[in-house]
């Protein structure tokens, strides 16, 4: 959630920035002014009428020790007046407060200055690419029609459990999950992140701590009897996990890893591009997650970019790195990196993570603070990426490493799957 105070001090160019993100509703950012100049009167007004019944009680008090009864009851008398306008005054501002959080819940947070202007996949920009896209035989099989050869997947019997998009892995592809989440955990936890297994359920506190809420609520599954929400990712469990917090200075950077299922809904997906492991409603994740100083977030990104992209050099997977325009970024992100990797059975690029600068932006919704050197009190902020999202990872290890005799696995995963090939 933006700054208040920074939307005052900052109007044309918070308009400018959001522009970069083909947001329309720049209305909004007038509005929010309005509304914390009508908080501010109301606000004067309460405090302006507290301190005037607490000079008159005291004066009350000194009338009646000096036996000046009369002036002590004039006093009384409008010490009671004041105190009726107290309660409506509380229930304005309290009425103000929400109407303007409401608000300030609709404002994406702005892009960084090293965001370029465009409006659709097409206008990111490529940073750099990596590994050797593999030459396949004309008979090589996309991932869906591998799963069922080496019977690794069963996309209709997932259909009649639930529904399409909620595959059952089985076998030797149950097993590949497994292995995939617990080398990515390895390879995390061996740089310095903390393990975590989270809830798979939030809270609505939780939701909009991190900004799933508003933005994305037709998009996440919703037990409505309890009011928690499935998650979407672990960074909604995780980041909250210090929500409010103070934190020492020396506490800085936090980092922190977690699996977990992800529930997502992606109402209207259909045709070529969903087909078999594209896209599912639910699947597995490894995610990392750091909070940090504000001074050191620039950096820190850069340093989980280089970690995503050792991940994907260790499976011997081609892959490129794209930095996102602004109007293919997400609601809360300043700045993200995404990474694709190559299945060369489709011919085409899929995304497998995503990393993101969300600078104070989340911080601020969730009050994550932390104590600098001097005693003041500062907003941390949030970065997360995926490391890595199972199922796109599965369909180009398959295709991309199918053999006539089977789908051989890159090294780093012998150990994990305790083979080399799948047969």
């Amino acid at each position: 959630m933006l700054q208040v105070n920074y939307i005052r001090q900052n109007r044309d160019k918070v308009i400018e920035r959001l522009a970069i993100k083909n947001f329309t509703q720049t209305g909004l950012v007038d509005e929010i002014i309005a509304l914390d100049d009508e908080r501010k009167k109301v606000q004067a007004a309460f405090d302006n009428t507290q301190a005037r019944v607490n000079s008159a009680s005291k004066e009350i008090g000194q009338f009646m020790r000096l036996g000046q009864k009369h002036e002590a009851e004039a006093l009384k008398a409008e010490v009671a007046t004041l105190k009726t306008n107290i309660d409506p005054l509380k229930t304005e501002m309290t009425n103000v407060e929400k109407r303007l959080t409401e608000k300030l819940l609709l404002l994406p947070n702005l892009p960084s200055d090293k965001v370029p202007q465009g409006k659709t996949p097409e206008n990111n920009i490529v940073v750099r690419e990596g590994g050797v896209k593999p030459t396949l035989e004309e008979a090589a099989l996309p991932h869906w029609e591998l799963t069922t050869k080496y019977k690794l997947i069963d996309f209709e019997l997932g259909t009649k459990i639930t529904g399409s998009g909620f595959p059952v892995y089985t076998g030797k592809g149950a097993k590949l999950q497994r292995a995939l989440v617990q080398y990515f955990l390895d390879f995390n936890t061996s740089a310095g992140y903390v393990e975590y297994l989270p809830p798979f359920m939030v809270n609505e506190e939780s939701a909009y701590g991190t900004g799933q809420l508003p933005d994305k609520e037709g998009q996440m599954y919703y037990a409505a009897a309890d009011n928690f929400y499935l998650i979407p990712t672990a960074e909604v469990p995780v980041t909250n996990v210090y929500r409010d917090t103070i934190l020492k200075e020396a506490d800085l950077p936090v980092k922190m890893t977690a699996y977990s299922p992800c529930f997502r809904r992606e109402a209207g997906s259909y045709g070529k591009d969903v087909r078999g492991l594209n896209r599912l409603h639910q699947f597995e994740k490894v995610e990392i997650i750091q909070i940090v100083h504000p001074d050191k977030s620039d950096e820190v990104l850069e340093e989980m970019v280089n970690h995503v992209e050792k991940l994907l050099k260790s499976l011997d997977l081609p892959y490129r790195i794209l930095l996102l325009c602004g109007g293919d970024m997400g609601f809360t992100s300043a700045i993200t990196y995404d990474f694709e990797v190559y299945s060369a059975a489709q011919g085409r690029w899929l995304e497998v993570s995503s990393v993101s600068n969300f600078q104070d932006f989340q911080t601020n919704r969730l009050k994550c603070r932390f104590k600098d050197g001097a005693g003041k009190t500062q907003l941390t902020h949030s970065l997360n990426g995926s490391s890595l999202a199972l199922p796109r990872i599965v369909a180009s290890l398959l295709e991309n490493n199918q053999q006539a005799n089977g789908i051989m696995l890159p090294p780093a995963l012998h150990q994990y799957f305790g083979a080399e090939w799948i047969m």
